[in-house]
């Protein structure tokens, strides 16, 4: 596996009236060619922050950003912090690309579909119009829109939330990247077409051989199609593990208060369980650890979690977590809640 993208070290800071708002704090992470790395966690917790960063979308002068973003350009490895404005928008959509939130608003109204999926072809292909209408035509029938030479003459307005999902991702892999970020790539759509839209990424991952970069809240998604995950919280990483290991050896109070609130079938006639409180202000973050006002665990730290700062320790098989409770106990007591809901 060839190694796309390394975030080492990353804060992401926005100054204000009201103070610094620290969204990524201390953010370290890898992608490889052909496996996809999800990002999970509440809003606000920095998922889309992180990503925007790694697209160089911040605007320039309004946030304050250090460490590095290093993505590898076809062997030449470039570091996305130190870049100019020019040499970002080179490497944007060709060396990494970015599928949106929104598909409803991430498309001009005005402007027919195969026009608008040509255009981005053209940024990196100057002055060649034949070919940019041909991938385009080439790229909805690869994402699964029948009839796509006459779907491409058509405007957004006539297409189905799902197929302007479609869209946005044929214009996401217009110029063939290696580096996929897919920020919350199926949150406006039904069941059932979330299905259909994750194993259209699935199947292109492995047909470009592409890494993917997935940001979402939905452990279910997750489970589906990630093969490692980092968990964050108040912009830093709590856990990071290959996905089975997260689901089934969580090691980290945050990570089992996400587990805890996942619907069940079998769980008729009882309430959620919901994480109580609210995530803290990223202008005023606690001393200690910034999940300790909220955690039900925290009588079993042997130190005042809420004084004393706690930092990411990772074990022999690889998984890292953040917290003061002995690994032992966590073990035995997340084991023991986990097995209790099923």
């Amino acid at each position: 596996m060839t190694e796309l993208l390394s975030i080492e070290d990353l804060h992401v800071s926005f100054p204000t009236e009201d103070g610094i708002v620290k969204a990524v704090d201390g953010v370290s992470l890898t992608v490889n060619s052909g496996e996809t790395v999800a990002i999970v966690g509440e809003s606000g917790s920095g998922k889309t922050v992180t990503s925007l960063s790694v697209m160089g979308l911040h605007k320039k002068g309004s946030v304050i950003i250090e460490g590095s973003i290093k993505i590898n350009d076809g062997g030449t490895i470039k570091d996305v912090v130190n870049l100019s404005p020019n040499e970002v928008r080179d490497i944007r959509g060709r060396a990494v690309a970015m599928i949106f939130q929104d598909p409803m608003s991430s498309l001009h109204p005005y402007y027919k579909i195969g026009n608008q999926l040509a255009e981005a072809f053209e940024v990196h292909n100057p002055g060649n119009k034949k070919a940019a209408k041909a991938r385009a035509i080439e790229m909805l029938d690869l994402v699964g829109i029948s009839e796509p030479d006459q779907r491409a003459e058509e405007f957004p307005h006539q297409f189905s939330g799902g197929m302007r999902q479609r869209v946005m991702i044929a214009m996401a892999l217009m110029n063939s990247p290696r580096l996929l970020i897919a920020d919350e790539p199926t949150t406006a759509l039904d069941v059932t077409v979330q299905a259909q839209i994750l194993s259209l990424l699935d199947k292109l991952k492995k047909e470009f051989d592409m890494g993917v970069l997935l940001i979402t809240h939905d452990l279910g998604v997750v489970a589906q199609v990630a093969d490692r995950v980092s968990v964050m919280y108040a912009g830093q990483i709590v856990e990071e593990a290959p996905v089975d290991d997260l689901f089934y050896t969580p090691k980290a109070p945050y990570t089992v208060g996400l587990l805890k609130s996942v619907p069940r079938i079998s769980a008729k006639n009882e309430r959620l369980k919901a994480i109580p409180g609210q995530p803290p202000s990223l202008i005023h973050l606690p001393q200690g650890c910034d999940f300790s006002a909220r955690c039900e665990y925290r009588n079993l730290s042997p130190v005042d979690c809420a004084v004393i700062p706690v930092s990411l320790h990772t074990d022999s098989a690889g998984h890292s977590s953040r917290c003061h409770i002995p690994i032992e106990v966590r073990n035995s007591v997340f084991a023991k809640d986990l097995q209790e809901l099923k």
